[in-house]
């Protein structure tokens, strides 16, 4: 497996190696606004002929830090494009698509694409989904239900920055909105492991969700959702749904605690009194606030190297790729310190790792305890991938 790194500037087209390796795969990750620049993807192509390109729009790009062509450290870039370029020696890809115009519709179009990648040697998926009319748990639930108990499902939700307006997904095709992509991986070659970490402290008492549809949230305890975060939020609830990147929910069954996820708010009805969020408040379940401390953050997104560099079969090595998934709540909370956590994590994976990846308004990966491919908020993912050739 070889990888190399590229970035995209408007001023200055691509940045790439000066021979660019036969790519089978290439992963881009940029702003609403470069994506809807007219050239980029057509130069994209003309370097990589033979690759698949498939990416999203973001709340920031994370990548690896250019020294010329080469890889120096980590880093976050806003306005641009960042690649990842991917040459596998062994292991076979499929792309597949589906459009969605409704969150109902979800589950469907996940089924939809377990059944189009279903196939001997499937080993393991990474979807890229529009971020704002998906329910993320019904879309990995979908695909879970349809390929193998074996086949793990990892990547994420587009972005937005916080402006939650429109997302777009693209795969050997210009990015648009409404749209969901996956990538199936095949062969005994490849190989895959995952981490996630959050960092979030739970503030206030537990509550139960005494009414809720899929992703939608109306009652806490019995009282409007909506009531809850404003008193908690004061003078910041008027920014909702923006300021509640910085206020998850911890949801968890009470039979099933090692299945806790977090949840964050996509969107509120002030009408109504809900709020929607990235993935299922399942009705019966427990919730609880929280908030982020810097050092803890941080520390989460280490814990969630550590276990993607543990959990490999084999050394990765040079050529391996760490994607990376974070919530763009963490990056607004963060500021400043954002790259606190793109540092801690390439300062937990093995040397010669390349990272790529971006903010994300959900990440799905593995859960750390259960095993349990599903979609988290607020949580920093790692797929680690390498191929182990005999």
């Amino acid at each position: 497996m070889e990888t190399e790194q590229l970035t995209w500037q408007a001023q200055q087209g691509w940045r790439a190696a000066p021979q660019p390796i036969d790519a089978g795969l290439v992963l881009y990750f940029g702003s609403n606004e470069a994506l809807q620049t007219a050239s980029w993807l057509s130069e994209l192509a003309t370097l990589y002929p033979n690759a698949h390109l498939v990416g999203c729009s973001t709340g920031g790009q994370i990548q690896s830090a250019m020294g010329g062509a080469t890889p120096t450290g980590p880093g976050i870039d806003e306005t641009g494009i960042s690649a990842v370029a991917m040459r596998f020696a062994a292991t076979k890809l499929r792309i597949v698509t589906e459009s969605v115009t409704d969150v109902s519709q979800s589950r469907h179009c996940g089924e939809a694409l377990g059944r189009k990648l279903l196939d001997a040697g499937l080993v393991g998926v990474y979807v890229l989904s529009d971020g704002l009319r998906v329910n993320g748990s019904d879309l990995v639930c979908g695909l879970t239900s349809v390929v193998a108990e074996t086949v793990r499902v990892s990547g994420g939700l587009a972005g937005d920055g916080a402006r939650f307006q429109e997302t777009r997904v693209g795969a050997d095709c210009p990015p648009r909105p409404m749209t969901i992509a996956a990538i199936g991986f095949y062969g005994a070659a490849v190989r895959f492991s995952y981490g996630c970490g959050g960092g979030w402290d739970t503030f206030g008492v537990s509550r139960k969700i005494t009414r809720s549809n899929g992703n939608e949230l109306f009652e806490l305890d019995g009282k409007p959702a909506l009531d809850l975060y404003e008193r908690y939020l004061g003078e910041e609830s008027e920014g909702l749904p923006g300021t509640g990147l910085l206020y998850p929910l911890k949801v968890w069954h009470p039979e099933y605690p090692s299945h806790e996820v977090v949840r964050t708010v996509l969107a509120i009805n002030r009408e109504a009194r809900s709020m929607t969020f990235a993935g299922d408040v399942p009705q019966g379940s427990k919730a609880q606030l929280m908030r982020g401390e810097f050092d803890r953050l941080t520390e989460g997104s280490a814990e969630a190297a550590r276990q993607a560099a543990d959990g490999h079969s084999t050394q990765p090595g040079e050529g391996a790729v760490a994607l990376l998934v974070s919530c763009i709540g963490r990056k607004l909370l963060m500021g400043q310190r954002i790259e606190d956590e793109i540092r801690a994590v390439a300062e937990n994976l093995p040397s010669g790792v390349l990272q790529a990846g971006f903010y994300s308004y959900g990440e799905i990966a593995p859960h750390a305890k259960s095993d349990v491919c599903g979609l988290h908020n607020q949580t920093m993912t790692v797929t680690l991938i390498s191929e182990l050739l005999s």
